[in-house]
């Protein structure tokens, strides 16, 4: 088994010599007599022991690192080496300047490990440099060289699909940052009661089947009769408009004040060590998501009272119940993940969008999908000791009824918007336990945009074009579920 230990230290250079000190402190001063009889004792233990080491085969063997990567993120920086066998591993911080020194037994120092520090990027968030040197037999130390004060965590995984043992260490801001915060300086959208106008040239500025969000009162606004009445109105004209079979007619636009901000978390699936799922091309699903991702976002930040937070905007992971917590920190009106369906037979294609169930999957297909996709968290690497279990059980407790109605009813819309687009897998939107949309009060849906397995629907998820049709696609379904379906004022506005 492996062992990861925790050590407090106040200097690198003086560890062992302290250590050393400690140790000769400790020992009592002996009689001359009580002397002799020790030296006989450790003479015969010293002969014993050379003479088990000649007749039993010595069978222990130094580890191997086979491959070495680092995925640094403003979130956080992840380093994995990727092993042969268990390691036993101690780490210890030092201040002034900030470092963490990592002691891994058993393992001599190979051309691989030396990789290391080429791989440690200028821009970087927290790691400054990496120096490896063989400290001594068996024990090879790692020294980062950190920019600022990091609360590590350092965990082993075991071999899953391609991988073999890893040793990972996660290096996080020892102050993490205020997720609202984080999202207003990242987005390019103006604060709440402050309106502007999406350009005539935005693909759905001018389109009749898709009005722009409703601006919604803020918290405090008075109704007033007048408009209560011109609200009826509205309503009744609704009530008897006829839809057509292949275009929806929504009520028009509600014009009660200064809207509040509608704020939408996106959700790009898998990312560092966990590709997703990777086609004949050799494209990866966590590539492809995460581009079709960031044109939604830029899409959504052109409208009106809109925002964005990304789950991860760069090639790192997260695990499944850190995307719902940060969707809830942001007190997200909806959740959408974005996938790339893969499967066994190549000859698999189409679009779909999945919702959370809690009477179990609507079919086979769903279900074995569902379980695809919660074993990221067993490709990604998770933290054990770390991932909070207790939150999970609340989260899948909580999940009610009225967060799935109403995650059927995104599904819908943005279902009905993607087969203008694409081929569906299946015409309705299914449901199964997908464990990133167990946030209990978001509705939430999974977006699979293509197979990309399939060769032909590869190409269109590389295709640039194809991913701005998908975003566009799922941007106009957002809006008309909107319009249908105003957020409630919240307690808090940010």
């Amino acid at each position: 088994m492996s062992r990861i230990t925790p050590i407090c230290s106040e200097s690198v250079s003086d560890e062992f010599n302290s250590e050393l000190r400690l140790e000769l402190s400790l020992k009592p001063t002996l009689p001359n007599t009580t002397r002799a009889a020790k030296k006989r004792r450790t003479f015969l233990k010293a002969g014993g022991t050379l003479l088990l080491s000649v007749l039993v085969p010595q069978t222990a063997h130094a580890a191997k690192i086979l491959a070495v990567r680092v995925w640094p993120a403003e979130d956080y920086t992840r380093v994995t080496l990727e092993n042969d066998s268990e390691l036993v591993t101690n780490y210890f911080t030092v201040k002034n300047p900030e470092r963490l020194v990592v002691d891994i037994e058993g393992l001599e120092l190979n051309p691989t490990l030396k990789e290391l520090v080429a791989k440690i990027q200028a821009n970087d968030p927290y790691i400054k440099q990496v120096r490896v040197g063989q400290n001594k037999p068996n024990v090879v130390r790692l020294v980062f060289d950190l920019k600022e004060e990091v609360s590590p965590q350092v965990f082993t995984l075991q071999p899953v699909g391609l991988y073999k043992h890893r040793l990972v260490f996660d290096l996080y801001p020892a102050s993490a940052p205020d997720p609202i915060m984080a999202m207003i300086e990242k987005g390019d959208w103006q604060s709440d009661g402050k309106q502007t106008q999406v350009a005539p040239t935005t693909p759905f500025a001018s389109s009749a089947s898709t009005p722009p969000v409703p601006n919604l009162p803020a918290q405090g606004t008075a109704t007033t009769p007048s408009t209560l009445a011109k609200n009826d109105v509205k309503v009744e004209q609704k009530t008897e408009s006829k839809r057509d079979s292949k275009q929806d007619a929504f009520p028009a636009e509600k014009s009660t004040g200064n809207g509040r901000m509608i704020t939408i978390a996106i959700d790009p699936g898998h990312g560092g060590e966990d590709p997703g799922a990777t086609g004949r091309g050799g494209n990866r699903e966590k590539d492809v998501v995460l581009s079709i991702a960031k044109r939604l976002k830029a899409k959504i930040e052109q409208q009106p009272n809109m925002r964005v937070m990304l789950t991860r905007d760069a090639d790192f992971f997260v695990p499944l119940n850190v995307r719902v917590q940060k969707a809830r920190a942001v007190q997200a009106d909806l959740f959408m993940s974005v996938h790339a369906d893969a499967f066994v037979n190549a000859s698999a294609q189409g679009s779909s969008v999945f919702v959370l169930s809690d009477k179990g999957a609507s079919s086979a297909a769903a279900r074995w999908l569902a379980d695809n996709e919660n074993a990221a968290d067993l490709i990604g690497g998770v933290n054990i000791k770390a991932h909070d279990k207790q939150l999970a059980s609340v989260l899948l407790d909580l999940s009610t009824t009225a967060q799935i109605n109403d995650s059927l009813k995104l599904g819908k819309v943005v279902l009905s918007e993607i087969s203008g687009i694409n081929k569906l897998h299946k015409g309705s939107v299914e449901q199964a336990g997908f464990a990133v949309l167990k946030a209990p009060d978001i509705p939430s849906i999974l977006i699979e945009t293509a197979f990309i397995s399939n060769p032909e629907e590869e190409a269109k998820l590389t295709d640039e074009a194809y991913q701005d049709q998908m975003a566009e696609a799922v941007m106009k379904g957002i809006k008309k579920y909107f319009s249908r379906n105003p957020p409630l004022a919240k307690s808090r506005f940010t």
